[in-house]
């Protein structure tokens, strides 16, 4: 358990609570970590989902939109950087390209540099959307995380960065 007692004990402390009754040998800090991580992982997920909804898109489409507005000008990557990028199988990302370039959200394209290629480009209307996407997707991040301040926020940036680094190997 935690070295401090929590402010507000929240569904993680219950199952603590219950492997502390069974097997009180376990050190369960691992759990509680993980067990909130998980939660704020999955109740995040729904709050963005529900935020790109508004434009049109699921959070595997902003991912491919984002992506492709990240690269800089003039938004083109071909599918295999994409697919790299966001950890997808070329299936994966041909029904998500699929359903964007319908959308009018982005085109393909035969890469001038290589004849069995193609480019994925933003539109006009895909820049739009996406920009507007990132906008609100960050104003609902950055609302949650208001609840631990600016200086927490950091910290817990940081500690996150070092676990993430320690566990990517």
């Amino acid at each position: 358990m935690s070295a401090q007692p929590p402010q507000h004990r929240d569904p993680v402390d219950a199952i603590i609570d219950q492997w502390a009754v069974v097997r009180p040998d376990l050190d369960t800090i691992a759990m509680e970590v993980f067990g909130r991580v998980y939660r704020l992982s999955r109740a995040m997920g729904d709050r963005l989902e529900e935020a790109y909804a508004r434009f049109g898109i699921a959070r595997g489409e902003f991912d491919v939109l984002a992506t492709l507005r990240r690269s800089g000008e003039p938004y083109t990557l071909s599918p295999r950087q994409l697919s790299s990028t966001l950890m997808l199988t070329t299936g994966g990302m041909t029904g998500r390209l699929d359903k964007l370039e319908r959308a009018g959200l982005l085109r393909r394209s035969p890469d001038p540099h290589d004849r069995r290629g193609l480019q994925v480009t933003l539109t006009e209307e895909g820049l739009s959307r996406i920009d507007e996407a990132v906008g609100v997707g960050l104003a609902v991040q950055t609302e949650a995380l208001a609840a631990l301040g600016t200086g927490k926020a950091g910290q817990l940036a940081d500690l996150l960065r070092e676990l993430l680094a320690a566990t990517d190997g």
